[in-house]
Formats: structure tokens, C-alpha cells, sequence
């Protein structure tokens, strides 16, 4: 599994994510992906219930704020930029860690 690629900017870090959206059971991170993190998102991905969900459920496991984190690219796509402001690398990187499992 190699690390995500994660790019520090003004305040905080931006990270490509690879979303499933519409999964049974609870919104959750299940690893890396091609150097993606990869989040299963209990949300359906319609009128924009998925990435409401998976800002909601990545401000809670990064401790910040939802308004914090923002879908710059990919609101329609599975695979999205996601910017997080208040939070550094090693943190995300750490937190990331700490909830990664082998197979989800």
C-alpha cells in the first residue's frame, strides 16, 4: 500500500479521494487506493448527499469543522479533491493511520 499523495497548501493539505458512495453499514475509511484514501460513504449519491456525508464524517475524524473542508474538484465524480484548512500533513497522515483497515 503506498501513501497518499498529500499536498500541503496555505493552512492546510489537499488529498485526492476515492468515495463509495451508497455502501452498506457506516461512512468509513478503508485504506488507500492507488494513493488515494479511499472512503465508503453510507450516503447515496444523489442530490449531493454522498459529499454532504463524507464532509460531515471527515470533519469529525479530523477535528475540525465542517466548513473547513471543501470538495474543490470531483463533485460529481467519484474521485474528488478534497481540501482541508487546520490540519497538517502529519496529522492527516496519523489520523489516517490510525483508521486504516486492509480490506473494506
Amino acid at each position: 500500500m503506498t501513501n497518499p499523495a498529500i499536498q500541503k497548501v496555505d493552512g492546510g493539505v489537499v488529498f485526492t479521494a476515492k468515495i463509495l458512495p451508497g455502501s452498506s453499514g457506516p461512512t468509513r475509511f478503508c485504506g488507500l487506493l492507488d494513493g488515494m484514501v479511499k472512503v465508503k460513504v453510507s450516503a447515496a449519491p444523489e442530490r449531493g448527499k454522498a459529499n454532504k456525508c463524507l464532509i460531515k464524517f471527515l470533519a469529525k475524524q479530523l477535528n475540525v469543522k465542517q466548513n473547513a473542508v471543501s470538495i474543490i474538484s470531483g463533485q460529481t465524480s467519484p474521485v474528488k479533491h478534497v481540501e482541508v484548512s487546520g490540519i497538517t500533513a502529519d496529522k492527516l497522515m496519523e489520523i489516517l493511520g490510525m483508521n486504516k483497515q486492509d480490506s473494506c
